[in-house]
């Protein structure tokens, strides 16, 4: 036998909820607070790096304009069909910004990750830095597409 749904039974209600002026004063600024970092460092803003992708007849080839970014903060992971760019650029000037009028140009951490389109040698991937252009190149597999089989 089913019991039936009383609405003046309060305990049936799925959802119940008070009303946004019964909090405090203190309760309300507890609400506004941001949460302690530790708790949110996956929020923090990183910032897309600009590519061009492109192939060869030999290699698939990655390039980011990169002016600004230090060797020793720059991080590049190969993982399976992927490429992993990442690092951080920072600000030249250490003086207090009173507000920007224009803002284009990302300060702070990066990340990019590029699947490549074709199967590549990951041992073989090479990385340079010539004039600000980061380009890193993955030398093609080449696989028989064809192939007659002997009886």
């Amino acid at each position: 036998m089913k019991k039936e749904n009383n609405p003046s039974d309060k305990k049936e209600k799925e959802w119940e909820t008070e009303p946004l002026e019964n909090d405090t004063k203190e309760e309300k600024k507890e609400k506004e607070q941001p949460a302690p970092s530790k708790e949110k460092a996956w929020l923090k803003k990183e910032g897309i790096l600009a590519i061009d992708v492109y192939e060869t007849e030999e290699e698939i080839v990655i390039q980011a304009p990169i002016a600004g970014i230090k060797k020793d903060d720059l991080e590049i992971i190969t993982e399976k069909d992927m490429v992993i760019v990442k690092g951080k650029r920072e600000r030249p000037e250490k003086r207090e910004i009173k507000g920007f009028y224009t803002q284009e140009c990302f300060f702070g951490n990066f990340r990019r990750e590029v699947i490549l389109p074709e199967e590549t040698d990951p041992s073989r991937i090479q990385a340079d830095i010539k004039e600000g252009i980061l380009v890193i190149k993955a030398p093609k597999i080449e696989r028989e597409k064809k192939r007659k089989i002997d009886i």
